[in-house]
């Protein structure tokens, strides 16, 4: 099956942050041109400031409208025409509100269909706020801007981990651990499974709430009101559904390698294991919707922020898990669409 190459909308996110040497460095590799056609939500004055700063050979090239875009070369959407005042490695509420432009025009471009699919750059969940913007972070604003119900998804190679709950307070997780917030999660992670990773029986664990599983309600009831009664009315449905299990030696005991995925009630019981196994190589796809984001397991990191430090294995990951989610997605419609068509035909018959 051939494909055109795909447009693959990428948002700055913060420059003060890693975000332009990483985007800078995935594309030194010339390959992946022959996957994709870049375009960058920005300006080519950042970005050139960013390439000439770190010695790197990008081939920038501007352009004004997505239409423009030409393939073989590192397209950069003009966006701003006034210098961005960068001070590397420094939080600021002013670049906040540039990394934001970026991404909400990158959403725009994707929800218009100007471009395939979107990865975003990291950004500064507390510089990006302000009254035209009041949003914990990427996942929470598109799901208002796109069609579907979203789902944090972890991805690295066959590892993959969907949280219940994700940007809430721990104090407050309890209280949205719900039967049919489970389903409801399950049911997407299914479906992305078998749409978006080809998994044909996708085989998923349910990791508990509380210690030990709440120890026969010792330590909490959640496992034995809540947990155990979605997972039954998950079976009942013919899913291949197992759990709950204790968080604490289920990662640590290889179990993990026995599903095609895991779903985690919060956020660091989910994030802490993906990322002490797969730091570097992990991506965080938001799937669910009928468009297709991921972006790098890592933040802004201003720590090395203009040391030519940054590792862009991640953000390449990224890159290549967008292109092959929309492949993947491109080939199951069809494949429905032909088993429609012959069902069809066999009626008419």
């Amino acid at each position: 099956m051939k494909y055109n190459k795909i447009k693959v909308g990428i948002s700055v996110g913060d420059l003060n942050g890693i975000g332009a040497e990483i985007i800078l460095k995935t594309f030194q590799n010339k390959m992946i041109f022959d996957l994709c056609t870049p375009i960058i939500f920005a300006s080519t004055k950042a970005m050139s400031y960013e390439r000439k700063l770190l010695n790197l050979d990008s081939n920038i090239h501007g352009i004004t409208q997505t239409e423009q875009a030409l393939s073989n070369k590192l397209n950069v959407l003009n966006l701003w025409k006034d210098p961005v005042p960068v001070e590397l490695g420094k939080p600021d509420k002013e670049i906040g509100k540039y990394a934001v432009d970026s991404f909400v025009k990158s959403v725009e471009a994707l929800k218009e269909g100007k471009i395939d699919v979107l990865v975003t750059a990291p950004f500064n969940k507390e510089t990006i706020q302000s009254d035209q913007f009041e949003f914990p972070g990427h996942t929470d604003y598109l799901t208002q801007e796109l069609e579907g119900n979203a789902l944090m998804f972890l991805v690295a190679d066959t590892l993959r981990v969907g949280l219940v709950t994700d940007h809430v307070p721990i104090k407050y997780v309890a209280s949205q651990i719900t039967k049919q917030k489970i389903t409801s999660k399950l049911n997407i992670m299914l479906q992305s499974l078998i749409e978006d990773f080809g998994v044909q029986k996708p085989k998923i664990a349910v990791l508990g709430l509380n210690p030990h599983c709440g120890d026969g309600g010792i330590i909490g009831k959640e496992e034995d009101e809540i947990i155990r009664p979605a997972i039954k009315q998950m079976q009942d449905k013919g899913h291949l559904i197992y759990g709950p299990y204790a968080a604490d030696s289920f990662f640590g005991s290889d179990t993990y390698k026995k599903f095609d995925a895991v779903l985690a009630m919060y956020h660091d019981q989910g994030l802490i294991p993906f990322k002490t196994l797969s730091f570097g190589k992990g991506v965080n796809f938001t799937t669910g919707l009928d468009k297709i984001r991921t972006s790098p397991d890592h933040g802004t990191a201003y720590d090395i922020a203009g040391k030519n430090k940054a590792n862009a294995s991640s953000f390449r990951e990224a890159i290549y898990l967008a292109i092959d989610v929309f492949k993947k997605r491109k080939e199951f419609k069809e494949l429905s669409q032909n088993v429609l068509k012959k069902a069809n035909i066999k009626e008419k018959k």
